[in-house]
């Protein structure tokens, strides 16, 4: 039996189970400042029988390396009060269990992967694109890591300025993917929510553009067998087969692969967990933790 968490900026979900139909409880609570949070969360788990191990599928920045002095702990971040908050730490201090930590996305993916739209597949990008955006995924069956871990919402895409004015959003780049395709960058651009746009609208356009750019760029980086799109804006279908046209105009026939050049829908997917891929993702954490 698994503990997962997903620590969002907004909220925290905690859960107790083994996988998608084999939840046995769960609880979402604001999240506030760490020592409130990660209480209720021990609270939560200690209320529910033992377990096996706990995964965190956190916001980050992060740090996922075990071999570091700060692991699990939160980088700086812009959320008030959890630079430098010692997540793991403080469930260790509760419970002499094995501990999975990792960013929400490396968390969704490896959740996707286990249950979801990348089953089966070793090497995948995840991309969650909503209010904000970030990737993650698995190369040779691992999870991303290096340096630090992958911020995919932040790479550098072609800003024609003359056929979109906006600046971007933002606060340390201005005009990356984030800045530019993001929810907030949406309603900022637009004056109203993405979720309120109709299929027709122009913005639609726009953002498959900056979509499909960025996804050009890790299909030529990573090479992934699939790429798997979650979050409220991508969860827009009729988005979908235009970021696929997109990317193959895109990369014009260079990446000889039958994926890429007739298969495409079968390449760039919805994900399949939707609103819990966090938190099934996190018990996934806790799986790979207990090995």
């Amino acid at each position: 039996m698994f503990g997962g968490i997903e620590g969002g900026g907004t909220k925290f979900v905690c859960a107790v189970g083994t996988g998608p139909d084999d939840i046995h409880a769960e609880t979402r609570f604001p999240t506030t400042s760490p020592a409130e949070t990660l209480d209720k969360a021990i609270a939560f788990f200690k209320e529910h029988g033992a377990l096996d191990a706990i995964g965190v599928a956190c916001f980050g920045p992060l740090d996922p390396n075990p071999a570091s002095s700060k692991f699990g702990r939160i980088m700086p971040t812009p959320k008030e009060g959890w630079t430098n908050a010692d997540v793991v730490g403080a469930l260790r201090s509760a419970f002499d269990l094995p501990i999975g930590f990792d960013t929400d996305v490396n968390g969704a993916a490896l959740g996707e992967r286990r249950w979801g739209a990348a089953k089966g597949l070793d090497t995948f990008v995840y991309l969650t694109i909503g209010t904000g955006i970030g990737g993650g995924g698995l190369v040779n069956g691992r999870l991303m890591h290096g340096l630090i871990h992958p911020e995919m919402g932040h790479i550098l895409l072609p800003h024609d300025r003359a056929c979109d004015p906006f600046d971007g959003v933002c606060p340390f780049h201005g005009d990356c993917f984030e800045g530019l395709a993001s929810g907030v960058a949406m309603e900022k651009r637009w004056g109203r929510r993405a979720e309120t746009l109709p299929s027709g609208h122009p913005a639609w356009e726009l953002e498959a553009h900056y979509i499909a750019l960025a996804l050009s760029n890790y299909v030529l980086t990573l090479s992934p067998q699939r790429i798997v799109l979650g979050g409220g804006v991508a969860g827009q279908a009729h988005l979908f087969p235009l970021i696929q046209r997109k990317v193959q105009e895109i990369l014009n026939g260079y990446v000889q692969s039958p994926k890429v050049l007739g298969e495409i829908g079968d390449y760039i997917v919805p994900a399949e967990l939707g609103g819990r891929a966090g938190v099934l993702g996190a018990i996934a954490l806790a799986e790979l933790a207990s090995t």
